[in-house]
């Protein structure tokens, strides 16, 4: 039946205000540090068939729109109608997931008035799931950790204490991991009592109906914002530095009408390493891509997404096969978004970021355990380069795009673990010179408290082909990972570093958008304050002379915008 559309507003509230509070309470009773520090989850509310319809705004597009395609997976094993108060079901099948194993997604029935009237679920990172850990290693996806297919975890109320004891003889932090899906499902439980409260308030008998107006709203309201678009094909490619040699990416997206399709015939074929996706990781970010640049600000559910197709060829390192290894998936998938608005950006121009670092380079260290008494601890913090300028706006500093992942307080690392972060600050001259600057990148150290050695699992990139600057922008510095004591290393694999050394990551810088000369004067002089730039690149790259207390001398920068030569090379930092 047709749903006042005042109340309609006001379900529509209530359904986000429920979904972010319950992504809140995974963060806020998670043992683990990836979910209660880096917020790296989602959680969503889904129909009775599976189509989700709201979303916390709490989370990652890599988890939520890959979770969008799993709960189907999880009905056809479960029917609906054979789910019971009190049931939780669980998996962390790359393929059927969130691309790697260390997700757990965890699906829960929503009841009213003695029946299902929807389902909850929701999706986190953990530290460890055994295996080699999350390091790019493995040769296939038997290394990389416990499989868990879809399973009913808890049978009305109870935990089944079978699965309960694999999990926890298979993981290094078994409490961590059992504290994480406890915290699920209490998130889950809770959703479905908040769910039934707000139907019977506005008495409603069950959540169909209005679950089918917010997903044809919003299909028809995405229709609408691609139409608005050109129609055509473009293309684009994206070098990656990858496992030894370059990983070429490469992308095709049409529009048509009101539908859009991406297809990333050409890239590269699977590699023998953990590198590769899975096609729901694939499509996750393809269609957060294209969605952020063509409908940034419509909800993204089932209505969002359908009308955005993404295809790979079987076989390639976007869509792999079992048991190809996946675990470092995201050292790829996050570059994804970068390669269809790369092509966006033909289509529409002025309305797509210059390229920024665009993966996260996880700090994942292991150490000790050498004898029965000695402690073991992994520690993982994500840590964010530079995203790209903007058509109006500078890049943001250190901040994760596309991920939206949330950099872990140092002190908060330093207490979970027996290490110390030395150095963590932003490096000036980093950033893509531009009209609009792009964001700055960060140097980091780390190392033990005691001076013993350990283990980093590398998953770097762009450490050989920076971020390229869009429309006479600079690009953005290359990163490096490297010791205190001089010695480069690797950007993807299991390293040791020695005693008495550190780790250091020099992250990636944003690339600039628009000629450097066009920035006003007065910003560039803002920036040399900053430390964000020298007073040589506002010279010779910007063209504006400073005097010496550092303010705009305007006659002297009139003379070297109004001489017409061709922008001086950027200084760079590694340089």
């Amino acid at each position: 039946m047709p749903i006042d559309p005042l109340a309609f507003q006001i379900l529509w509230d209530r359904l986000l205000a429920l979904a972010e509070e319950e992504a809140r309470v995974l963060v806020r009773t998670a043992f683990c540090s990836t979910v209660r520090e880096a917020e790296d989850l989602s959680f969503g509310l889904f129909d009775r068939t599976g189509r989700m319809v709201a979303q916390a705004a709490t989370g990652t597009p890599g988890h939520v729109n890959a979770m969008a395609a799993t709960v189907v997976h999880f009905i056809d094993r479960f029917p609906v109608e054979t789910m019971r108060p009190g049931d939780h079901f669980v998996t962390n099948d790359p393929w059927l997931a969130s691309g790697h194993r260390h997700d757990l997604t965890l699906v829960s029935p929503a009841f009213h008035r003695g029946k299902v009237v929807a389902l909850v679920a929701s999706t986190c990172h953990q530290v460890d799931i055994g295996g080699l850990g999350q390091t790019a290693d493995g040769r296939s996806v038997y290394e990389e950790g416990l499989a868990l297919p879809i399973m009913r975890i808890f049978a009305e109320g109870r935990f089944n204490e079978d699965i309960r004891a694999i999990i926890r003889e298979n993981v290094r932090h078994p409490d961590e991991v059992e504290g994480d899906i406890l915290s699920m499902v209490t998130a889950g439980e809770r959703a479905g009592v908040e769910l039934s409260a707000l139907l019977a308030e506005f008495a409603l008998d069950d959540f169909d109906d209005l679950a089918e107006a917010i997903v044809g709203r919003t299909e028809a309201a995405t229709r609408a914002a691609i139409a608005k678009c050109p129609d055509g094909a473009w293309t684009s490619s994206l070098t990656l530095d990858g496992f030894g040699a370059p990983i070429i990416l490469r992308g095709r997206l049409t529009i048509a009408g009101d539908g859009v399709h991406c297809d990333f015939a050409g890239s590269a074929d699977a590699l023998p390493f953990g590198v590769n996706l899975v096609m729901n990781y694939t499509a996750a970010y393809a269609t957060f891509g294209i969605k952020a640049v063509i409908a940034p600000d419509l909800p993204n559910n089932h209505g969002a997404l359908a009308p955005i197709g993404v295809s790979a060829p079987r076989g390639s390192v976007l869509n792999v096969e079992r048991p190809w290894p996946v675990a470092a998936r995201h050292i790829i998938g996050q570059f994804i978004p970068e390669l269809v608005m790369n092509c966006l950006a033909q289509a529409l121009p002025g309305r797509v970021p210059a390229d920024g670092a665009s993966c996260v380079w996880t700090a994942q260290l292991r150490g000790g355990g050498a004898g029965p008494h000695d402690p073991r601890f992994d520690a993982v913090f994500f840590n964010a380069g530079g995203s790209g300028a903007r058509a109006t706006l500078d890049g943001m500093s250190a901040t994760a795009f596309p991920s939206g992942i949330r950099a872990t307080a140092s002190e908060v690392i330093e207490a979970i673990a027996p290490v110390v972060i030395w150095r963590k600050e932003l490096v000036c001259g980093s950033a893509g010179d531009g009209r609009q600057r792009g964001g700055l990148a960060q140097q980091v150290e780390v190392a033990t408290l005691s001076g013993e050695p350990f283990t980093v699992f590398a998953l770097y990139d762009r450490i050989r082909h920076a971020a390229k600057g869009r429309d006479g922008g600079r690009d953005g510095a290359a990163g490096a990972a490297f010791l205190a004591s001089g010695a480069p290393i690797a950007g993807l694999g299991r390293q040791e570093i020695p005693a008495g050394d550190r780790l250091c990551l020099r992250l990636p810088g944003g690339a600039g958008f628009g000629p450097p000369h066009e920035r006003p004067a007065a910003r560039v002089a803002a920036d040399v304050a900053d430390e964000r730039i020298d007073i040589v690149t506002a010279r010779d790259v910007y063209r504006v002379a400073l005097t010496p207390e550092g303010a705009v001398d305007p006659d002297a920068t009139a003379r070297l915008r109004a001489d017409g030569r061709p922008d001086a090379p950027s200084h760079r930092p590694d340089e």
